[in-house]
């Protein structure tokens, strides 16, 4: 049924058509007939109005990501456009489906420097997919709707599409139109050969020694019981990647860790010695391959991803095969010889016994690792898991169990200070059924701790773990290690009571210092229902993340003291 809209409506009618139901935003004056076709959709769309700009960019995310649906952020033009582009830098690198709408100047005033007016296209345009400038009113349901298809389809990612405000007024005919049905991760498997999943088969079956990474791909693609099944089948032990935490079950016999930096001397000892290495939907970044010229030394590598420009790009491939993760590995497993134990296998767990993951559990204060253990033990396991960027990151990936994919949400690639809180509002409004914990440190929660209030407003019971050692605990690390102690900018001890912060925001505040009253603080925090809670640990500015690989070394060389 044909209907003539203002432009503003058309957008409003389109992210109905993709099944939006709740975007996050901050108003101004570019995109205010935007917002004000939202009021008319408010009993349809729910808009959650951030603190800043950049907390709506990482509240969409985290809210893709707890999903896997596109998450939309809106914004105004010029700086808040440009608060956008952490945050869609961020999931560019963590291929996060996401689409970005801004305001723009009107048409007949682009290109004179106009009022709050940027090139936001060009300023994204290294960090999305694609992006989108909209001066044709009659162009614009068909940009937003291939706007939704280009986030979702192949390896996902942010799309931007920026919105003149002349085209938001234009009245024009609009007709509703289904979004197609077709599977955007699904990609045939016609570009790979009969003989090349015929030689992976055989390099499976023939394998002495192989070892099995999975990365965030598998779980995008809905592939973990491949994943499982192939380990299983023939009993192939498993790391994940940072982004691949929950592809394969934390507790699982063959689960061997993280791998890379601050991987687990299993995970990175098998590595260095398997004959094949499987990698499924990971990009060998530099935080896993460390040395290059010593990376997995006397393996061939088996590299299937959906992403062509990956294969090869980093570490060079001898079984590449690129394509649907899920469908790749169900061909495979149509070849794949079952073994029970091998020497090999029995070989990897010897090594996951006797270099597990250790922290001086004799200290009476708090230690973070210890904290990370009872937040998993007494959330059963269940939580969903946001975080900022630092030691404290690795900690919750190192020692909170994650048993599937999507409880674990994380800036990896970029690593991002100031994500975690908004990533944690975002995923509580999509997972109102689950509790979500924002692990934070307290140099990157101050980033953008304003979005407290947002937390508040929309009553979320998010709980932000806060372990404060008054200092940027990673660099601070690496200068101690690496650079003779030499604590140059890193002491952020300015006195700031974050118990009472969060007390002034309108969430509750609970300062703990004791072992003791850990887990009456957490058990606290986890009653509540309908308001934050920040809890402010106090741990040692000197706690450390082991094991970790010094720069420049190979994975065989991590130390873990």
């Amino acid at each position: 049924m044909c209907m003539k809209l203002s432009g503003a409506d058309v957008i409003i009618e389109c992210l109905k058509e993709q099944g939006v139901d709740t975007v996050f935003g901050y108003p101004g004056g570019q995109a205010i007939i935007i917002y004000d076709a939202l009021y008319r959709a408010r009993n349809e769309i729910q808009h959650i109005l951030t603190s800043h700009e950049q907390g709506a960019s990482h509240a969409a995310d985290g809210y893709a990501r707890a999903t896997g649906k596109v998450g939309v952020c809106i914004a105004t033009s010029g700086p808040g456009a440009t608060n956008l582009v952490t945050g869609i830098a961020t999931a560019y690198m963590d291929s996060v489906p996401m689409v970005a709408i801004t305001g723009q100047v009107p048409t007949s005033l682009l290109g004179k420097d106009s009022f709050q007016e940027v090139d936001i296209t060009g300023i994204t345009m290294p960090v999305t997919k694609h992006n989108f400038i909209v001066k044709d009113v009659t162009q614009l349901a068909p940009t937003i709707r291939k706007a939704f298809a280009i986030a979702k389809e192949g390896r996902p990612g942010p799309v931007l599409v920026d919105v003149c405000k002349d085209v938001t007024a234009t009245q024009v005919e609009y007709t509703p139109q289904k979004p197609a049905k077709e599977d955007y991760q699904s990609i045939k498997l016609t570009d790979i050969s009969t003989e090349d999943l015929d030689r992976a088969m055989q390099a499976i079956n023939e394998a002495k020694r192989p070892f099995l990474l999975s990365g965030a791909g598998v779980g995008i693609a809905g592939a973990e019981r491949e994943i499982l099944e192939l380990s299983e089948t023939a009993s192939i032990p498993v790391c994940t990647s940072l982004m691949g935490m929950g592809t394969f079950p934390g507790t699982h016999q063959l689960y061997t860790g993280m791998v890379g930096m601050h991987g687990t001397k299993a995970s990175n000892y098998a590595v260095h010695n398997c004959d094949l290495l499987i990698v499924a939907g990971s990009r060998f970044s530099d935080r896993i391959v460390s040395n290059i010229n010593t990376f997995a030394p006397e393996a061939k590598i088996m590299h299937i991803d959906i992403d062509p420009a990956e294969v090869s790009k980093n570490v060079r491939a001898d079984y590449p095969l690129v394509g649907d993760i899920k469908k790749i590995l169900k061909a495979l497993l149509k070849g794949i010889v079952y073994k029970s134990d091998t020497d090999w296998t029995k070989r990897v767990l010897e090594w996951k016994e006797k270099y597990p993951l250790k922290y001086d559990k004799s200290d009476t204060a708090i230690k973070p690792q210890y904290l990370i253990e009872r937040i998993c033990e007494l959330t059963k396991g269940d939580a969903i898991i946001t975080t900022e960027v630092g030691q404290h990151q690795m900690w919750a990936a190192q020692y909170f169990k994650y048993n599937r994919f999507r409880q674990f949400i994380s800036s990896g690639g970029l690593g991002t200070m100031g994500y975690g809180l908004g990533a944690c509002i975002g995923a509580q409004l999509a997972r109102p059924d689950k509790k979500v914990i924002n692990i934070a440190g307290d140099g990157s929660f101050r980033m953008n701790c304003s979005e407290l209030a947002t937390a508040v407003e929309y009553k979320l019971p998010i709980i932000i773990a806060l372990f404060n050692n008054k200092s940027l605990g990673m660099v601070r690390q690496w200068q101690e290690l690496f650079f003779g102690g030499r604590f140059s900018q890193t002491s952020i001890d300015r006195g700031t009571d974050f118990a009472a912060l969060a007390e002034a925001f309108g969430a509750k505040g609970i300062n703990v210092n004791y072992p003791t009253q850990v887990d009456e603080a957490i058990n606290t925090a986890l009653a509540e229902t309908c308001r934050p809670v920040l809890l402010n640990f106090e741990i040692d500015k000197d706690d450390k993340v082991f094991p970790i690989v010094p720069p420049g070394a190979g994975l065989n060389e991590v130390v873990d003291c």
